[in-house]
């Protein structure tokens, strides 16, 4: 008769106990996986000194969850989960999401998750709960607005720039009513909540749009979760196509959206992907209408323009390509950092 090693569990929390990261990174690349640079603690599974399993923890999201090859089948990967999960909840994170292979669906789905959208054979993100995103559609079901035509633009905003703003004006002048949501995270230069106030600001004067709020289930690609896949292009195709399966078969219906709006993307290689996922997962049910953009000084506008004259103090040509409403706003906080006048 076998008896089953007895296993301890350990928190490591990164910024405290960098030296214990080279194993977890190693027991990760043995499973194939990386480590995501956003994690701030992990579960340490331990049978003696050995580490035989971790599961990592970024914010409300759980990551890099992996057992030993010779520890499976004595339901490690579950234990792990219920450890992770209490840390979670003792940080005041209640709702939780992960993001997995399809392959083991099933083994978190006993663990109490459920899953949301799938990208193919790639990628499916879960939460533990079957209500999340049936309450959310509920939340944005009380801000329908009536009209045949109903759009919707997300955006970062990282910062609003005049080419921001004609988008919005563009789409606002084809729409009954438009939907502006402005994804919700951290990783850009521009905090969340300095974005969302200055796209509240640059929009202020249009009468028929609503500026949401980003949940999670609008996904942005600085925090998907990527540790399982290997290619850039995987992680690109992955994230984008449950990001737009959510906007197609929740957002969308919650808020009656019969239009999807889009500025074309001249530089960026991630965002055009993204353009072109759109194009191919919401037509013909939402129409994708894409607008070009406008120039400054001969010049496509871009908000990584603006950040690159922010860092370099070339103030006066920043001017030239935003709202005074942003102006106003990298004065007020920026200005020690780029001198802006």
């Amino acid at each position: 008769m076998h008896t089953q090693p007895t296993i301890d569990f350990r928190l490591t929390e990164v910024a405290e106990h960098p030296e214990r990261l080279s194993r977890i990174r190693g027991l990760l690349a043995d499973s194939g996986l990386g480590l995501d640079n956003d994690i701030i603690l992990f579960v340490e599974a331990l049978s003696g000194s050995q580490l035989v399993g971790c599961a990592g923890l970024a914010a409300n999201v759980i990551k890099c969850v992996v057992v030993d090859e010779q520890m499976r089948g004595v339901n490690l990967s579950a234990r792990l989960l219920a450890e992770v999960e209490n840390v979670a909840l003792a940080h005041g994170h209640f709702h939780l999401f992960l993001c997995t292979r399809p392959c083991n669906k099933e083994r978190f789905a006993r663990s109490g998750f459920w899953p949301i959208a799938q990208s193919g054979n790639s990628a499916v993100l879960m939460e533990n709960t079957p209500l999340g995103i049936e309450r959310y559609c509920r939340s944005l079901a009380g801000q329908r607005r009536c009209g045949e035509r109903i759009g919707a633009i997300v955006m970062n905003a990282n910062p609003f720039t005049l080419g921001h703003r004609h988008l919005v004006e563009q789409a606002a002048r084809c729409c009954d009513w438009l939907h502006l949501f402005v994804v919700r995270e951290d990783a850009s230069f521009f905090p969340f909540r300095e974005r969302l106030e200055m796209v509240r600001a640059g929009v202020a004067h249009l009468s028929n749009v609503s500026v949401h709020e980003g949940s999670q289930y609008i996904i942005s690609r600085a925090t998907f979760p990527a540790y399982f896949l290997k290619e850039s292009g995987e992680v690109q195709q992955a994230w984008s196509e449950i990001d737009v399966l959510i906007f197609r078969d929740f957002i969308a219906p919650a808020l009656g959206i019969t239009h999807r709006f889009i500025g074309s993307e001249p530089f960026c290689d991630i965002t055009r992907q993204y353009n072109q996922t759109l194009h191919q997962l919401l037509t013909p049910q939402i129409s994708v209408v894409e607008i070009p953009r406008i120039k400054a000084t001969g010049n496509a506008i871009s908000a990584s323009e603006v950040r690159r004259l922010l860092r370099t103090q070339q103030v006066s040509r920043i001017r030239e390509i935003v709202p005074e409403s942003t102006f106003a706003h990298l004065k007020a906080h920026y200005s020690a950092r780029a001198e802006v006048a």
